[in-house]
């Protein structure tokens, strides 16, 4: 096996050509997609070899480090029998290959979508090489959000979006530093739908008058709320028959570009405004990712429905067990109903609690170690790795011991209050990478937590009497009990698979740690836990396959990941559970 020769170096991300370096990235994560999602093993020698039967041939993919954990390195691919010398094959062919042996043609959509992410990708490296510093306005919290330049290791279009111009593609990315005002419109209350268990002292604040707040002396007709909008949600919904009825019956105003600048934040619609009160989770009709990001209306209902739970006595159990762990709160929205009562998708707004001081240094686990280019350093380095050489560096260890013990830190400080969440109240959380914030000391070593998403909620079934005693009437609305077997299959890939796993990938593909180690430091931590009541540790422990997401399939087969029954929203495979092997 042989590795990048520095640590924490990725060596192919080193390319100067900024497009070379996206390219190759982008085949990597198919790679790595396709090796995961049909298990295959690792093979004997330094190559990878894939079978593509459907066109007859076969990609030959030299190995650099292969990962227990699934986050391969791999070299550029060749088609076997291609010429010595020959071009190796590129993104968009590795993609256009992969879905006609999935079976689906030469997979147009894939492929035209892998194309645009590697352009954007191409676009955020060569952008941030030459700008590596955040703007001088922006928190810890923001400079975090707007690093995630490569997105999720096993995702095959981590940054396509869809339908954006490029002067729309510099303001709304947070990797480009993005920023702008919000467009706002006036809704009269007749078609007003509002809920709020946001407090101040005591007493609830309603909704709209938190947007009226942040609208500041914006003038609203006068029997109309403020409701803010993501710039190109404002422009899209304008054309969608429903609303342009609202504005011709003087039901809706357009209000226009308003106020401050807000900065999007790594999922690119919520918005945050260094020292604002409130983060806004914004609908966006964009295709990121796998789904078009408007909000639903059972989601709004379910932010507040969990705040509530958690101030209903929930809350106080948790710190009380674990102090530095919580969820960031969703505890009021505002949205539109069409004249007849029935929601109307995309006029809406999520107001999220902005716990984070402009000293708390609170970074999402996806952006702690993905690869960046860093000021006066060679080459991409992810946050993690940079974390690791400067406490080895501080206290004269060596780096696979201190990663060991920030690794063991965080299972304690921010996986354990996870799982006894799920263990008590019977409340599993869609913790991946993405959604978990891990909080660092001064010197980056975790101290904390915080989860955050309306959407990622898991009522387990066998629970609901005990959560009804706990606030009654809970997911009447909200549409979040699931069956416990389809709680575990998911709470095991978020949790265990996405977000651990992934974690000890990440250090073993940089040169941080030995896999081996982490792995076994991970199977004495859920033995540790097996006895607070979740089933999860015991899953990971004992089961001897896995089933997990398989993003490229659920791209091929276009499903939209927020619509439909939660059980069939994407595609899962099972897999070999690597803590068993």
């Amino acid at each position: 096996m042989t590795v990048p020769r520095q640590s924490g170096r990725l060596d192919h991300l080193d390319d100067p050509d900024p497009h070379r370096a996206a390219d190759l990235a982008t085949v990597e994560n198919l790679l790595r997609c396709w090796v995961r999602e049909n298990d295959m093993p690792r093979p004997e020698g330094g190559v990878l070899r894939i079978p593509l039967e459907a066109s007859g041939t076969a990609l030959l993919v030299p190995v650099h480090y292969w990962s227990a954990a699934g986050w391969h390195r791999f070299g550029p691919p060749a088609l076997h029998g291609s010429p010595h010398g020959a071009t190796r094959a590129d993104a968009v062919t590795v993609a256009a290959l992969l879905g006609r042996e999935a079976g689906h043609g030469d997979g147009v959509d894939l492929v035209a979508r892998v194309a645009d992410s590697v352009r954007r990708t191409a676009q955020f490296v060569a952008d941030r090489r030459d700008r590596p510093t955040a703007p001088t306005e922006a928190d810890l919290f923001l400079t975090a959000e707007q690093s995630l330049l490569l997105g999720h290791p096993l995702h095959p279009t981590p940054k396509s979006r869809e339908g954006l111009t490029e002067a729309e593609t510099r303001n709304y990315s947070p990797e480009l530093y993005g920023s702008f005002p919000l467009h706002w419109m006036a809704v009269d209350r007749s078609v007003l739908a509002a809920e709020s268990a946001w407090t101040e002292q005591g007493r609830v604040v309603p909704a709209e008058q938190l947007t009226s707040r942040l609208a500041g002396h914006l003038p609203v007709p006068g029997n109309a709320v403020a409701l803010p909008l993501h710039p190109w949600q404002a422009q899209d919904i304008r054309h969608r028959p429903a609303v342009s009825a609202l504005l011709s019956a003087g039901l809706l105003h357009d209000l226009g570009p308003h106020g401050d600048r807000w900065y999007p934040t790594s999922s690119v619609r919520t918005v945050h405004r260094p020292g604002a009160p409130a983060m806004l989770k914004l609908s966006l009709g964009l295709r990121i990712t796998n789904s078009r990001r408007e909000n639903l209306r059972k989601e709004l209902r379910r932010g507040v429905e969990v705040h509530r739970l958690l101030r209903a006595g929930l809350a106080e159990q948790w710190r009380a067990a674990h102090p530095g762990f919580d969820i960031v709160r969703d505890p009021a929205w505002l949205a539109v109903d069409a004249p007849d009562g029935e929601p109307l998708p995309g006029l809406d707004v999520m107001l999220r609690h902005n716990p984070f001081g402009p000293g708390d240094d609170a970074v999402c686990v996806a952006a702690l170690t993905a690869p960046r280019p860093w000021p006066r350093r060679v080459g991409m380095h992810s946050r993690l790795a940079a974390t690791v050489e400067r406490l080895a560096a501080r206290t004269g260890r060596p780096a696979p011991a201190v990663a060991t013990e920030w690794f063991l830190r965080y299972l304690d400080h921010v996986v354990r209050p996870v799982l006894w969440l799920d263990a008590t109240a019977g409340v599993a959380l869609e913790a991946h990478q993405q959604n978990t914030l891990v909080l660092l000391d001064p010197e980056g070593w975790p101290t904390g937590g915080r989860y955050r998403d309306n959407q990622g909620y898991y009522f387990r079934e066998s629970h609901r009497g005990r959560l009804d005693d706990r606030l009654p009437g809970i997911g009447t609305h909200s549409d979040t009990f699931v069956p416990d077997a389809v709680t575990d299959e998911r709470f095991a890939y978020y949790l265990g698979i996405n977000n651990v796993l992934g974690l000890i990938g990440a250090f073993g593909a940089q040169r941080l740690a030995d896999e081996r180690v982490l792995l076994a430091a991970f199977r004495q931590f859920l033995a540790s836990a097996a006895g607070m009541g979740s089933p999860l540790p015991r899953q990971l422990l004992e089961t001897p396959t896995l089933r997990c997401k398989a993003n490229l399939l659920t791209r091929l087969h276009g499903l939209d990941e927020l619509v439909g029954p939660v059980d069939t929203q994407s595609v899962y495979v099972t897999i070999a559970n690597p803590l068993r092997s």
